[in-house]
């Protein structure tokens, strides 16, 4: 059995590299096609309409970190890779579509003294949750309940703790799911 679950863990994961591979090699001479028919130069229509929304995205992102850390929700993770991410874009784009000296100054300012900072702690945040998650798991996937359930780690419905996870245990006989909180 545990044969079957590794090929079948192996052959998934030999899908997704070839697929993401292909897709990485494909972006390759898109970015040189782009790069050379492309104008410099371009009027949208709705410029303040693309970058009110983005930053309405960055706000609920920003807010869901928040949310998430003070409620200890594994949901961090998400939230803190999703809002790092973002920042990094909103960098990005703020530099490269500056328009004049003054606007290229305040771009570049904001994105090495506030929005690249922001993004690395949101990473590292991101990157302590899941360290966390994995330890509390490895801590607890193998001890059993004083009534002989198993521990099930039920992440995505827990909250991170100092020392773990909230963790879900589950009877074979029981239907039903009780909560405890493991030390």
């Amino acid at each position: 059995m545990q044969r079957a679950l590794d090929t079948l863990r192996t052959s998934g994961l030999a899908r997704i590299t070839l697929l993401y591979g292909v897709a990485a090699l494909f972006l390759v001479p898109w970015v040189v096609l782009l790069y050379v028919s492309l104008p410099a130069s371009h009027r949208a229509a709705h410029w303040n309409v693309a970058w009110v929304g983005f930053d309405v995205i960055m706000a609920v992102l920003l807010t869901a970190v928040a949310v998430s850390a003070w409620r200890r929700s594994p949901w961090l993770e998400g939230a803190a890779t999703a809002a790092g991410t973002i920042l990094i874009v909103d960098a990005w784009f703020d530099v490269v579509t500056s328009s004049s000296t003054g606007e290229f100054v305040l771009a570049a300012a904001e994105a090495l003294f506030v929005e690249l900072p922001l993004a690395y702690l949101c990473l590292r945040i991101a990157r302590g949750t899941e360290r966390r998650l994995l330890a509390a798991f490895r801590e607890t996937s193998h001890e059993a309940c004083d009534d002989g359930s198993s521990l099930s780690p039920r992440p995505s419905q827990g909250r991170i703790e100092e020392g773990g996870t909230q963790w879900t245990t589950r009877r074979q006989s029981w239907p039903s799911v009780r909560t405890e909180t493991s030390r």
